[in-house]
């Protein structure tokens, strides 16, 4: 063990042998931000090193945060800290996700790679509305998580699942989410213009919804399912149980973008020109090529009505703040954003950093795989 290592065993035991709130809190941040300046460079002895020593700090300062606003504070900010982290301390991590005070497990529980399928299921199962909207605002979800998501009946959750295209939803649980959509405008629009809704729910879907749903489910579905919803519509509207087209197919995009990357013709003008036309499949291959990304990972950005997502691999490719605009766009069949949701994406799009984003799409790749 080195003398690093030594020193801040030594530390941690003497912040919690004095028993004081202010020492322990300032010695979990000073082990908490030693950790993060050099987060990708250690071994698994190191990381579990630090596991322990911030976990003992971290079960201290709860104690403390009963009564103790700023130890509340100070666990909601290391929880922020830690969550993008690939290789954060797995312990610290449960620990910090299971918390009852939702500013404390929040940003794990919506982002950290460190908890898996099993941990994420146990706490969906046991806590409260706040913790299971966390959960399924995670870009990636397996059906077992949603699954156990959808069971416990929450409006709210449902709705963030049903507009999270990155949750994978089984057939069960699509048809939970149908029933409740039948009396919820708002899920029936998240619901209907996703691309894995099984055909016969859609169906049931349009069925039951009013002539208002139906148009809002044609405004905002995105290209490849516009023509899909609309003779879905026209079918139901005079008694017609056709079946619908299938899904268009991102294979040939992807062989025509591969075609242009390897002749040197691929470009920010290209994609560009792509996304003002609103060829959706062609879209999403060259950002996904230009990014550094794949077309499974940007696929579900682009499917989502949620713009925060789909700004991580513009920025990430450096694209132009037009460009970006003409993307985002593109998710539509028709129509434009509105200029107060332009203006809060611009405003999202100019704080984000290139390096950040590269390291969340990297980790959404790991994800997705």
């Amino acid at each position: 063990m080195s003398k690093a290592e030594l020193s801040i065993i030594e530390e941690v035991e003497s912040a919690i042998r004095a028993g004081s709130a202010e020492k322990g809190l300032e010695t979990a941040r000073r082990v908490t931000d030693l950790f993060l300046s050099s987060a990708g460079s250690f071994d698994d002895e190191q990381i579990a090193l630090f596991d322990e020593v911030l976990e003992r700090l971290i079960g201290t300062i709860e104690l403390r945060a009963l009564a103790d606003m700023g130890a509340r504070i100070a666990l909601a900010e290391i929880s922020a800290q830690l969550a993008p982290i690939a290789q954060a301390p797995p312990s610290v991590i449960r620990r910090l996700a299971s918390n009852n005070e939702i500013r404390i497990a929040g940003p794990v529980l919506q982002e950290s790679a460190r908890l898996d399928d099993g941990e994420l299921v146990k706490i969906a199962s046991s806590k409260g509305e706040p913790h299971l909207l966390a959960i399924a605002g995670r870009w990636w979800l397996k059906e077992i998580v949603t699954d156990a998501l959808l069971a416990r009946r929450y409006p709210s959750v449902n709705r963030r699942l049903a507009a999270n295209p990155g949750a994978r939803v089984s057939g069960n649980g699509f048809a939970v989410i149908i029933g409740q959509a039948e009396a919820d405008p708002e899920l029936a629009v998240s619901v209907g213009v996703r691309v894995d809704l099984p055909s016969e729910l859609r169906r049931r879907l349009l069925r039951s919804a009013s002539d208002a749903v139906r148009a809002r489910l044609l405004s905002r579905a995105p290209p490849h399912l516009f023509e899909e919803i609309q003779s879905a519509i026209a079918a139901v509207t005079v008694g017609v149980d056709r079946e619908m087209s299938g899904v268009r197919d991102f294979e040939g995009a992807k062989r025509a973008i591969a075609m242009l990357k390897a002749t040197g013709q691929l470009s920010e003008a290209t994609l560009l020109g792509f996304a003002a036309q609103r060829r959706y499949e062609e879209t999403a291959a060259a950002l996904a090529a230009l990014s550094g990304s794949t077309v499974e990972v940007i696929r579900p950005l682009m499917q989502s009505l949620r713009d925060d997502g789909l700004l991580v691999p513009c920025k990430a490719a450096q694209l132009s703040w037009e460009t970006t605009t003409a993307v985002l766009e593109s998710r539509f069949a028709t129509g434009a954003m509105k200029p107060a949701d332009l203006a809060r994406a611009q405003g999202h799009f100019a704080r984000m950093t290139p390096e950040n984003a590269k390291r969340t799409l990297r980790f959404w790749q790991v994800r997705a795989s």
